[in-house]
Protein backbone atom coordinates (compact mmCIF):
# COMPACT_ATOMS: atom_id res chain seq x y z
CA UNK A 1 0.00 0.00 0.00
CA UNK A 2 1.47 3.24 -1.47
CA UNK A 3 0.96 6.61 0.51
CA UNK A 4 0.74 9.39 -0.98
CA UNK A 5 2.90 12.49 0.23
CA UNK A 6 0.34 14.63 1.75
CA UNK A 7 -0.42 11.75 3.83
CA UNK A 8 3.29 11.13 5.32
CA UNK A 9 3.61 12.68 8.83
CA UNK A 10 7.29 14.39 9.46
CA UNK A 11 8.53 13.01 12.54
CA UNK A 12 10.57 15.97 14.18
CA UNK A 13 13.00 15.68 17.35
CA UNK A 14 10.73 16.49 20.46
CA UNK A 15 13.10 18.53 22.50
CA UNK A 16 15.31 21.04 23.04
CA UNK A 17 17.70 22.16 20.61
CA UNK A 18 21.35 22.59 21.22
CA UNK A 19 21.31 26.46 19.84
CA UNK A 20 18.37 27.21 23.32
CA UNK A 21 20.06 25.23 25.84
CA UNK A 22 23.44 27.28 25.55
CA UNK A 23 21.57 30.63 25.15
CA UNK A 24 19.88 29.64 28.00
CA UNK A 25 22.84 28.96 29.82
CA UNK A 26 24.49 32.35 28.61
CA UNK A 27 21.32 34.08 30.17
CA UNK A 28 21.63 32.28 33.68
CA UNK A 29 25.15 32.74 34.37
CA UNK A 30 24.56 36.61 33.06
CA UNK A 31 22.27 36.74 35.34
CA UNK A 32 23.93 35.27 38.10
CA UNK A 33 27.32 37.51 37.65
CA UNK A 34 24.88 40.20 37.63
CA UNK A 35 23.67 39.22 41.04
CA UNK A 36 26.36 38.85 42.20
CA UNK A 37 27.73 42.11 41.66
CA UNK A 38 25.21 44.09 42.07
CA UNK A 39 24.11 42.44 45.70
CA UNK A 40 27.74 40.80 46.91
CA UNK A 41 30.63 42.14 45.95
CA UNK A 42 31.98 44.78 48.05
CA UNK A 43 30.98 48.03 46.98
CA UNK A 44 32.99 51.26 47.26
CA UNK A 45 32.64 53.14 50.41
CA UNK A 46 31.43 56.92 50.32
CA UNK A 47 33.44 59.48 50.11
CA UNK A 48 33.38 60.96 53.97
CA UNK A 49 33.73 64.58 53.11
CA UNK A 50 36.35 66.81 55.02
CA UNK A 51 34.35 67.93 57.99
CA UNK A 52 34.65 71.03 59.58
CA UNK A 53 36.56 69.65 62.23
CA UNK A 54 38.40 67.99 60.35
CA UNK A 55 38.92 71.23 57.96
CA UNK A 56 40.48 72.98 61.14
CA UNK A 57 42.91 70.16 62.10
CA UNK A 58 44.40 69.67 58.73
CA UNK A 59 46.93 72.58 59.75
CA UNK A 60 48.32 70.33 61.99
CA UNK A 61 49.39 67.54 59.22
CA UNK A 62 53.00 67.27 57.99
CA UNK A 63 53.75 65.85 54.76
CA UNK A 64 57.29 65.31 54.42
CA UNK A 65 59.77 63.65 51.99
CA UNK A 66 57.40 63.06 49.51
CA UNK A 67 59.14 61.70 46.22
CA UNK A 68 58.04 59.48 42.94
CA UNK A 69 59.59 56.36 41.61
CA UNK A 70 59.06 54.59 38.02
CA UNK A 71 59.49 51.07 38.05
CA UNK A 72 58.62 49.05 35.03
CA UNK A 73 56.96 45.74 35.22
CA UNK A 74 57.92 41.93 34.11
CA UNK A 75 54.52 42.76 32.08
CA UNK A 76 56.06 45.90 30.62
CA UNK A 77 53.74 48.06 32.47
CA UNK A 78 55.58 51.48 34.31
CA UNK A 79 54.08 51.48 38.01
CA UNK A 80 54.59 54.67 39.25
CA UNK A 81 54.92 54.71 43.18
CA UNK A 82 54.55 58.04 45.57
CA UNK A 83 55.92 57.64 48.96
CA UNK A 84 57.04 59.81 51.90
CA UNK A 85 55.56 61.01 55.25
CA UNK A 86 52.87 61.83 57.08
CA UNK A 87 53.04 63.14 60.85
CA UNK A 88 50.87 64.37 63.20
CA UNK A 89 51.77 68.07 64.96
CA UNK A 90 48.37 68.34 66.61
CA UNK A 91 47.09 67.21 70.07
CA UNK A 92 44.32 64.83 68.55
CA UNK A 93 44.44 60.79 67.52
CA UNK A 94 42.93 60.02 63.89
CA UNK A 95 41.85 57.12 63.00
CA UNK A 96 42.05 57.35 59.17
CA UNK A 97 42.96 59.78 56.64
CA UNK A 98 42.40 59.70 52.85
CA UNK A 99 43.91 61.99 50.60
CA UNK A 100 43.63 62.59 47.13
CA UNK A 101 46.45 62.68 44.16
CA UNK A 102 45.92 65.26 41.89
CA UNK A 103 47.82 64.49 38.36
CA UNK A 104 47.68 66.79 35.63
CA UNK A 105 48.81 66.86 32.38
CA UNK A 106 51.42 69.62 30.45
CA UNK A 107 49.00 72.10 29.92
CA UNK A 108 47.46 71.74 34.22
CA UNK A 109 44.59 70.16 33.34
CA UNK A 110 43.28 67.14 35.72
CA UNK A 111 43.64 64.27 33.95
CA UNK A 112 43.59 61.55 36.94
CA UNK A 113 42.18 62.02 39.85
CA UNK A 114 42.37 59.36 42.93
CA UNK A 115 41.72 59.68 46.59
CA UNK A 116 43.52 56.62 49.03
CA UNK A 117 44.33 55.81 52.25
CA UNK A 118 47.76 57.33 53.80
CA UNK A 119 46.61 56.17 57.00
CA UNK A 120 44.60 53.36 58.60
CA UNK A 121 42.84 51.77 61.64
CA UNK A 122 44.34 48.47 60.49
CA UNK A 123 47.99 50.11 60.20
CA UNK A 124 47.07 51.60 64.41
CA UNK A 125 46.14 55.37 63.40
CA UNK A 126 47.92 57.77 64.10
CA UNK A 127 48.79 59.62 67.37
CA UNK A 128 49.76 63.00 68.47
CA UNK A 129 53.53 63.49 67.58
CA UNK A 130 53.42 60.70 65.39
CA UNK A 131 54.98 60.67 61.95
CA UNK A 132 54.20 57.24 59.31
CA UNK A 133 55.19 56.57 55.78
CA UNK A 134 52.90 55.59 53.07
CA UNK A 135 53.28 54.08 49.53
CA UNK A 136 50.73 55.21 47.20
CA UNK A 137 51.19 52.81 43.99
CA UNK A 138 49.73 53.82 40.26
CA UNK A 139 49.70 51.55 36.82
CA UNK A 140 46.89 52.98 35.15
CA UNK A 141 48.31 57.32 34.97
CA UNK A 142 47.13 58.31 31.38
CA UNK A 143 49.83 58.94 29.14
CA UNK A 144 49.08 62.39 29.02
CA UNK A 145 50.59 62.76 32.54
CA UNK A 146 53.30 66.11 32.85
CA UNK A 147 55.18 63.52 35.01
CA UNK A 148 55.64 65.38 37.67
CA UNK A 149 54.53 64.96 41.56
CA UNK A 150 50.85 65.04 41.65
CA UNK A 151 49.30 67.38 43.94
CA UNK A 152 48.17 65.37 47.59
CA UNK A 153 45.16 67.10 49.09
CA UNK A 154 43.31 65.85 52.29
CA UNK A 155 40.23 63.93 51.41
CA UNK A 156 38.95 63.29 54.76
CA UNK A 157 40.50 62.66 58.49
CA UNK A 158 38.34 60.19 60.69
CA UNK A 159 38.89 60.97 64.72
Amino acid sequence: MASSPSSLVRREKQGISVPMVVAAVVVVLGLGIWLYFDRFAPKPAQDAQLTAEGKAYVGNLRLSDVGMKATDSFAGQTIVEIEGKIGNAGPRAMETVEIYCVFSDPYGQLILRRRLPIVTAKMGGLKPGETKPFRLPFDDIPQSWNNEIPRLVIASIKF
